[in-house]
């Protein structure tokens, strides 16, 4: 449905709904209240220690609990092994640049950036590497999802609400995206490969913890004391990094990692409506249009038509 592959690596055909485009739109929900709950962390609380404190502990959690994690380093190549390295730079380098977009930028702002710029990367490193090439129906449904994100951004300007853009978050939105995209293809090729998808992701989650783990012990930890940072980073690392990776992980196993990050654009949704009904924000009509044309993508990548359809030479 979503990229036709190249005949090498094995993948089913033809998958339903749960059993690969369900996994990762419920990890978008989930990842939709990332912004959210960080929001909500102490005010002196410094933005990427939020998030880098949710992944320490997320991390060692999907990496204890993850069977087969330990194991799987003996079972890679070297070329697995650093795969595995490079993955595990690009899941650090996510907190590290969404969080502080956060903070310039909004939630939503942020989220709509950063997951609109994830499928377009990953397309684009996917077809450049070989490992897949998009099909008509994949550009058009990914097309619509990132218009819907960019009118649901844009409306509030469009609308006469003029806010100045802090060029410096947009830079570290689109870089969140591109970590974001570079993992997920890491993770999809080790996979595909044959590898347990919790293992991998357990292994790719443990190593970015201990990455990121200096800078949360380098800052200020005193706001993790208090009973609202310690729930923060608590629901992070439980229901944003533990939960949710591991949905998206075995989602991967039947859907290809360029139709997974299109996929996740369901978050801004997420975020946009939590914005709305928790923290009061107002959408304009433009933006509304701008969520309905991302719904419409979601559903053009999401309806039942076989998902990896290879490629005949």
């Amino acid at each position: 449905m979503s990229f036709t592959r190249p005949t090498a690596g094995r993948r089913p055909s033809r998958t339903g709904f749960l059993g690969g485009p369900a996994p990762i739109l419920t990890a978008a929900l989930l990842w939709g209240t990332t912004g959210a709950a960080g929001s909500l962390a102490p005010t002196d609380a410094p933005a990427a220690a939020i998030g880098c404190a949710g992944l320490s502990l997320g991390g060692l959690l999907l990496f204890l609990t993850s069977r087969g994690a330990r194991s799987l380093p003996a079972a890679c190549t070297r070329g697995e092994l650093w795969l595995l390295a490079l993955g595990a730079l690009a899941v650090a380098g996510y907190p590290v640049t969404f969080y502080p977009a956060v903070a310039r930028t909004g939630v939503a702002v942020t989220t709509v950036i950063a997951l609109g710029s994830a499928p377009v990367f990953a397309g684009l490193l996917a077809w450049s590497t070989g490992q897949a090439r998009p099909t008509a129906r994949w550009t058009c449904a990914t097309a619509a999802t990132v218009l819907g994100c960019t009118l649901l951004v844009l409306g509030p300007g469009l609308a006469g609400h003029t806010t100045p853009t802090d060029l410096t978050g947009v830079a570290l939105a689109v870089c969140g995206g591109l970590s974001y995209a570079v993992y997920a293809l890491i993770s999809g090729r080790l996979i595909t490969r044959g590898h347990p998808s919790d293992a991998v992701i357990g292994v790719l989650f443990g190593a970015a913890g201990l990455l990121v783990l200096p800078l949360v012990l380098l800052v200020d930890t005193h706001w993790l004391a208090t009973a609202r940072g310690a729930a923060v980073a608590g629901y992070l690392a439980l229901f944003t990094v533990c939960l949710a990776y591991r949905l998206f992980g075995r989602g991967l196993r039947r859907t290809h990692a360029s139709l997974a990050t299109s996929l996740t654009l369901g978050e801004p949704a997420v975020a946009a409506v939590l914005g709305v009904t928790v923290f009061g924000e107002r959408l304009p009509a433009v933006s509304w249009c701008g969520l309905a044309v991302l719904g419409l993508g979601l559903i053009l990548l999401t309806a039942p038509i076989g998902v990896g359809r290879r490629s005949r030479r």
